[in-house]
């Protein structure tokens, strides 16, 4: 059956909803988070349940086409031409159980809500760092978080998940009952299942303490260098950002950081106060801002600054297995020269701790890379792309000599396939997976190299 047709039938069966190209509303119905990634998918479908789910695989099944998962919109990499996007928000359940450390949440719950439902409760979620991100999408695609080194990826806190499969059957799933099918959603998305509910490990925080600084952009390079030395006697407990600022001379920004640039180290610790720890760094350059002091999950959520509304924008990530002298000094007077104006930011994330010691086996993983970077260049509205895109570039090539074999899918940039995360044996292992699991092909292939 052509798919428009089978499309159409399928519709007025549905409880929830199923938006074609012809339909008022479409063009914001498939719009991704980032407005830069242009996708034109068959329609846009939000179920209200299982029995919908299943009513849209048996109509994508007829016409030879496939459903493809995006909770919020996040990570959004192609086209998906013939594809029918999922949008899964009604599935909408939260159940926090502070006794065991865990929680259960539907796919279509943001990580604001878990954030929220937690405070006070000295547990905190395994989440990145903006609140508006999908639990599902996030954990699904490995995900790197304030407690990756206490905690290690997202994925690797992935207990169970509830699945519907290519066949329609709807169950939980776990280690036991199938350790292939949960290696494979740690990290590689929903390629062989979608994913209706997810049970988390949650990370114990009883004294959370947070500290950040901020340097001038001429002290880069030595602060850097001092947050290299501490990642060598850092212990789990304490998680490292750095952030290399550069900021246009924009007049809707604050007058104290128009057109200034500079580096913030941000520190979390999950056991109290580490300021003998972050001594050396507070050392190495002249601080013009000091917060330190108890903090809490919602306040970093709070703190984060991520965007809250979809916005177009380029980036560009790179995992590192070494940081040492020459890089730094490479990366500090990059970030000096007058055409990477585009880049606005660099952030600069300590690996290493759990990370290094995964508790649960999975596709995704920063296993021996010791640093994650990730360049951001904004794209304005009618402002040429070009310089944006030669930046990234440059970035990427300044870093190629020391990047680390693998990264994980939350931060692969638009067009980047799962080869970037894994070995050909992993994804081998992967293709063998879908090929048993779904014959058919009625699961979005996602990133997985075609």
């Amino acid at each position: 059956m052509p798919l428009l047709s089978a499309l159409e039938a399928v519709r007025s069966r549905l409880v929830g909803s199923l938006v074609l190209p012809s339909d008022d509303g479409f063009d914001d119905a498939r719009r991704p988070w980032n407005l830069a990634v242009e996708q034109t998918p068959a329609g846009v479908a939000t179920p209200a349940g299982v029995d919908d789910l299943r009513a849209l695989l048996n109509a994508v099944r007829d016409a030879g086409a496939a459903l493809a998962v995006q909770p919020s919109g996040h990570g959004a990499s192609g086209d998906l031409r013939d594809a029918v996007i999922v949008r899964t928000s009604a599935f909408d359940d939260l159940e926090v159980d502070v006794a065991a450390g865990r929680v259960r949440v539907g796919s279509g719950v943001r990580w604001g809500a878990v954030v929220d439902a937690l405070e006070g409760t000295g547990w905190s979620a395994p989440a990145g760092t903006s609140p508006v991100v999908s639990v599902a999408g996030y954990t699904l695609g490995g995900g790197h978080s304030w407690f990756s080194r206490t905690a290690g990826l997202g994925s690797d806190n992935l207990r169970a998940a509830w699945v519907l499969r290519a066949d329609g059957t709807h169950e939980r799933v776990d280690d036991e009952s199938d350790p292939d099918f949960m290696w494979a959603l740690r990290g590689a998305g929903g390629i062989v299942g979608i994913v209706t509910a997810l049970e988390i490990d949650l990370v114990r925080t009883p004294a959370l303490w947070g500290s950040a600084f901020t340097f001038d952009a001429a002290d880069a390079a030595a602060v850097m260098r001092a947050v290299r030395d501490l990642a060598a006697v850092a212990p789990h407990s304490l998680n490292v950002f750095m952030n290399s600022l550069r900021m246009p001379d924009a007049p809707q920004l604050p007058d104290e950081i128009r057109g200034r640039s500079f580096l913030s180290v941000q520190a979390l610790s999950s056991d109290g106060s580490v300021d003998d720890l972050l001594a050396g760094v507070r050392r190495a350059g002249s601080v013009q801002r000091e917060i330190s002091g108890p903090t809490s999950p919602a306040t970093l959520a709070a703190a984060s600054n991520e965007p809250t509304e979809p916005t177009p924008g380029r980036g560009a990530s790179v995992a590192l297995s070494v940081f040492d002298d020459d890089t730094i000094e490479q990366l500090a007077e990059f970030r000096q020269r007058d055409e990477q104006w585009p880049i606005v930011g660099i952030d600069i994330r300590m690996l290493g701790g759990a990370l290094d010691e995964p508790r649960r086996a999975g596709f995704a993983s920063l296993q021996g890379a010791q640093w994650l970077l990730h360049a951001l260049a904004p794209q304005f509205p009618g402002a040429p792309a070009e310089p944006g895109e030669a930046s990234l570039f440059g970035f990427r090539e300044l870093l190629s000599a020391v990047q680390a074999p693998r990264t994980v899918t939350t931060f692969l940039a638009p067009g980047q396939t799962l080869e970037r995360c894994g070995s050909a044996t992993d994804i081998a292992r992967l293709r063998t997976l879908r090929e048993a699991l779904d014959p058919d092909g009625v699961l979005h292939e996602g990133r997985l190299p075609r």
